[in-house]
């Protein structure tokens, strides 16, 4: 299933991929921890834009699109960005790992376990290119 970005049928549609893609399952499979995207307004976007992925061992448990920030006060990683760069990121014009390296992409959590798992990370952003038919 793939849909627009950004729309909760888009986030739907990274759940059902990331929960049959064999090889991110395989990649991840020893990934634990949950995301909470912070999508700063920029571009098309005119207001925050939130959304929230549990993965955990090659798996998503739960996505939720645009809970209030204090709805999970403790996730695993919080990455914060400007539309236009997560868009750069899924149209495969920003490297996600420079994007990180440059603050282009915030990351509030840790930056070793981050680096621990470099393939992962490249896999899930591999997975949401793929349902990214179309950026809004």
């Amino acid at each position: 299933m793939a849909a627009i970005f950004p729309s909760e049928e888009w986030l739907k549609g990274l759940e059902a991929k990331l929960n049959s893609d064999a090889h991110y399952h395989d990649v991840a499979r020893n990934w634990e921890g949950d995301l909470l995207f912070m999508i700063e307004p920029e571009g098309n976007l005119d207001k925050l834009l939130t959304f929230y992925l549990d993965l955990w061992h090659g798996t998503c448990r739960k996505v939720d699109y645009q809970p209030q920030p204090g709805s999970y006060p403790h996730p695993t990683f919080t990455l914060t960005s400007s539309y236009n760069n997560i868009t750069s990121i899924l149209t495969g014009k920003l490297n996600p790992m420079t994007a990180m390296m440059t603050s282009k992409l915030k990351v509030k959590g840790s930056m070793a376990y981050m680096m621990r798992n470099v393939p992962t990370v490249l896999d899930f952003v591999r997975v949401a290119q793929e349902v990214t038919t179309e950026i809004l």
